[in-house]
């Protein structure tokens, strides 16, 4: 059982998780070297467990007792009495390889020791920890006490032992689990990728503006569309990605990385955070138009979508997780429409492949071709939601 969680970085998505554990019923100590962030994010949960209290949501009683359950400490030794230690501070290799060197050192041998990466290679960062099979990835999603997804990845050398408890601890915190094989992205950020990639390569084909594609992709379900949804993120965040992805999959084309939204990144146009991204968001700027031309906005939106499908499938043909599990992630993690793989069942596998093959022949570009297992389904007859089982057999 996992009484005891100590999170590593007192950012968001550290202090997102802590709120989360917290109203788990678990003590948890929230550490980070940095102690005024560590005074600010100990004053945000604060705030954030009254305003649940004040709604109804807990109960003063309830939001005392979280409040009686978290440490602060800006001493790495006061993660000692740990079950479960989960990292989360910034997106670099080796000054994770650091921290869980000095976590190896301090908790105890039977402590699962686990990471918040979006993108970093769970393997990797297990060679640092004196037992890897004791380490595994848990990635949450910002803002953690609101989405409901949480990959569990296990590395090479991670146990089924840490690998169930994980997801038993994961799941009695009241979110949903998909386990992702170590691959660049896990689930989410590898499938995911098209919906931003695809629409930035329309508009530097100049074949449409961002509103006109955010429009087209709402039209079609999604909540937001990419460039709002880039805008939200942060663009300086939603490039790192993409870039490190590209690179984990050896500059496969199908990553690659956008110059134009790279050039975004460095004006320090990052969005809402900034008050510039795609979209301006001074409270005098002039709002942009959308072109409604039907056929342009159904072009978008095929596009973009038939290149998420092709992504998800090529998941399934590569085992990096199962057919059930990337429906929940991409439905529950990103809040799509629909999974992706039953809105292939709905178009047919063979709808799909003619549109992707009609973009390769029309761009002779590798980021265009269709994944073998797609292809495979197409000629098959083989629908993935039907059997569930990701199978072509």
């Amino acid at each position: 059982m996992i009484h005891t969680v100590a999170v590593i970085g007192s950012g968001s998505m550290g202090s997102g998780i802590t709120q989360v554990a917290l109203m788990a019923g678990c003590r948890v100590i929230l550490h980070d070297t940095n102690k005024p962030a560590l005074e600010r994010a100990g004053h945000q949960l604060a705030i954030q467990l009254q305003k649940l209290a004040d709604k109804g949501k807990i109960t003063e009683q309830e939001r005392q007792s979280a409040i009686n359950r978290l440490t602060l400490s800006d001493a790495l030794e006061a993660i000692r009495l740990a079950d479960l230690v989960i990292e989360a501070i910034v997106e670099d290799l080796a000054v994770k390889k650091e921290v869980f060197a000095a976590v190896s050192g301090i908790v105890a041998e039977k402590t699962i020791v686990a990471t918040n990466t979006s993108s970093l290679s769970v393997t990797a960062l297990a060679t640092a920890v004196n037992k890897p099979e004791r380490f595994a990835g848990i990635h949450f999603f910002n803002p953690a006490p609101l989405m409901a997804l949480v990959e569990v990845i296990p590395g090479a050398a991670t146990s089924q032992v840490v690998l169930s408890q994980a997801q038993e601890t994961i799941r009695s915190w009241g979110k949903t689990v998909v386990v992702a094989s170590d691959t660049p992205g896990f689930i989410v950020n590898r499938v995911a990728r098209p919906f931003y990639g695809e629409a930035l390569r329309l508009v530097e084909e100049h074949i449409a503006d961002p509103v006109t594609i955010d429009t087209a992709m709402r039209q079609l379900g999604f909540k937001m569309g990419p460039f709002e949804l880039m805008d939200m993120i942060g663009m300086d965040v939603n490039y790192a990605v993409t870039e490190s992805v590209w690179r984990g999959m050896y500059y496969d084309a199908r990553y690659q990385p956008s110059l134009l939204q790279k050039k975004l990144v460095d004006a320090g146009w990052l969005g809402k955070k900034t008050g510039r991204g795609f979209y301006d968001y001074a409270p005098d700027a002039e709002q942009p138009i959308a072109n409604t031309d039907t056929e342009l906005l159904l072009y978008i939106s095929t596009r973009i979508l038939n290149m998420l499908i092709n992504e998800a499938a090529d998941a399934v043909y590569k085992k990096v997780a199962s057919v059930e599990d990337i429906e929940l992630a991409m439905t529950k993690g990103v809040n799509y429409p629909k999974g992706l793989l039953r809105w292939c069942d709905e178009l047919g596998a063979q709808t799909v492949v003619k549109n992707l093959d009609q973009l390769f022949d029309t761009y002779h570009d590798m980021r265009y071709r269709c994944t073998r297992g797609l292809r495979q389904a197409a000629s098959s007859g083989f629908y993935y939601v039907a059997n569930n089982t990701g199978s072509l057999s």
